[in-house]
């Protein structure tokens, strides 16, 4: 029934539950196809294995990226397993969708998916009668956040074997415990609003006149947004493979800086500042 299933996922046809492609197929009948979505009780684990090697003989190696994103697939209902209003980045709005992590290791203009486990919102971990009905495994009952799923995907990938030499993920995993949470490279997203300074930013010693004498080092500057910080910096357009439209691009600019996530320490009349952290 396997091979007539994803027969039925790619292939023609708007509609992708078990009756129509059964319909559609010919030579199997809806009752079995059903039997084996349903109820049919079988290991990946082989499966998985068997991907990832094939995975890491056509693109792994030091010069591959593994990368880590979310994707999304809008429902009508919200009887399939994960279902809730959550953010869909091909519809930029809410909607009712279920929620994958997804590892993709990619070399050149070649990449091939390794990993793609089901995001389960707190709506549904905390309603043990729903998660019953949908015939959730108990061992998958309880609730993670993405960041805490792709770390445990990047453990199951290089556990296999698969060969890659940096992490690439956007600013919600970016933002997360993830990139401390690796060994090796990474690459990770922030957020234009995420305040900076510059790599080479001097700790002085404030003095001041009167009160108590400071006890801390503070920047000698007041940290900006990495928007603010990339307006000055020199950009040049990168292309990096081909897409259905032509040439992907865009202009990148690179600069050292040092994440303003340190603890608050209040920085002369700037108020309240996060002094830096590590430089990135």
């Amino acid at each position: 029934m396997c091979p007539a299933y994803v027969a039925g996922l790619i292939g023609p046809g708007d509609r992708k539950n078990v009756q129509p492609m059964a319909a559609r197929d010919g030579d199997v009948s809806y009752d079995r196809l059903h039997r084996f979505i349903a109820s049919g009780v079988w290991d990946a684990a082989l499966l998985e294995t068997v991907l990832l090697t094939a995975a890491d003989r056509m693109v792994g190696g030091d010069a591959a990226w593994l990368i880590v994103d979310d994707t999304a697939l809008p429902k009508k209902r919200r009887h399939s397993i994960g279902a809730a209003p959550q953010y869909v980045s091909a519809l930029g709005k809410n909607a009712n969708c279920q929620t994958l992590v997804s590892l993709t290791l990619a070399s050149g203009e070649a990449p091939v998916m390794v990993g793609l486990r089901l995001f389960l919102p707190e709506s549904w971990t905390s309603d043990p009668t729903r998660l019953d009905r949908a015939g959730v495994p108990d061992d998958h009952r309880a609730y993670r956040v993405k960041p805490e799923i792709a770390l445990a995907e990047i453990d199951r990938v290089r556990a296999a074997g698969v060969r890659f030499g940096c992490v690439l993920a956007d600013a919600g995993y970016g933002l997360s415990t993830v990139p401390t949470g690796l060994a090796g490279s990474s690459t990770f997203g922030i957020p234009f609003k995420q305040k900076v300074y510059l790599a080479d930013v001097a700790m002085i010693f404030p003095v001041v006149d009167r009160g108590r004498p400071r006890q801390r080092h503070i920047p000698e500057v007041k940290s900006i947004t990495a928007q603010a910080m990339l307006e000055t910096a020199r950009c040049r357009t990168v292309s990096w493979r081909r897409g259905t439209k032509g040439h992907l691009s865009a202009r990148f600019a690179a600069v050292r800086v040092r994440v303003a996530d340190g603890p608050p320490q209040r920085i002369r009349d700037m108020g309240a500042q996060h002094l830096s952290g590590e430089e990135v």
